[in-house]
């Protein structure tokens, strides 16, 4: 089964190319398997699955856990959403640097996000359904992010502030100078 791995500007991160079938019935859509990964050079153990559904214009993130952070594989099972991941690893030549892919449930891409980065997406349409894949153990102790429109990563999102959607948690999140104070702990 076919994958294609195209290695992203923030090292150690991919947009994958999932392998796709289908036919008048509908489709078949294939994301992770362990061996085809391994031989891109990513070791991924799932610990964590779960789904989020968001209507249109929300926006979510950008978040990760300051200890024992997770490596996620993100998709989009239904809808659109366009998918942030931002480099937090101290000392990374590309800290403080984002990139941002369009998943959705027609094209069959996928992110894999390594540890030490912190997650967003702005959903694009309503009912987008995303699916996260997560190697390592989710620590709500220490679950927090970033705010979203820090000027010192400059997002460019793709929805207006004015019709955003954002969690109370979100738009309290700190920003980057703040997160200096307190990083994530590498593994």
């Amino acid at each position: 089964m076919g994958f294609e791995f195209e290695e992203l500007p923030l090292k150690g991160a991919y947009l994958i190319n999932c392998f796709y079938a289908g036919d008048r019935r509908g489709g078949f859509t294939k994301c992770f398997e362990k061996t085809i990964f391994q031989n891109a050079g990513i070791r991924f153990q799932l610990d964590d699955s779960f789904v989020s559904c968001s209507s249109k214009n929300v926006i979510r993130g950008l978040h990760f856990q300051t200890e024992n952070p997770q490596a996620k594989l993100v998709s989009v099972v239904s809808g659109r959403a366009w998918d942030v991941m931002v480099d937090l690893r101290i000392g990374s030549p590309t800290f403080g640097k984002w990139v941002a892919r369009e998943l959705s449930a027609d094209n069959h891409l996928c992110l894999y996000i390594p540890r030490g980065f912190a997650h967003g997406f702005a959903s694009l349409e309503d009912e987008t359904v995303m699916l996260y894949q997560c190697d390592g153990k989710y620590d709500k102790e220490t679950d927090t992010g970033i705010r979203f429109d820090d000027p010192e990563i400059g997002i460019q999102w793709p929805v207006n502030e004015e019709v955003a959607i954002h969690s109370t948690r979100d738009l309290h999140l700190p920003g980057l100078s703040e997160y200096l104070l307190n990083p994530m702990r590498p593994i």
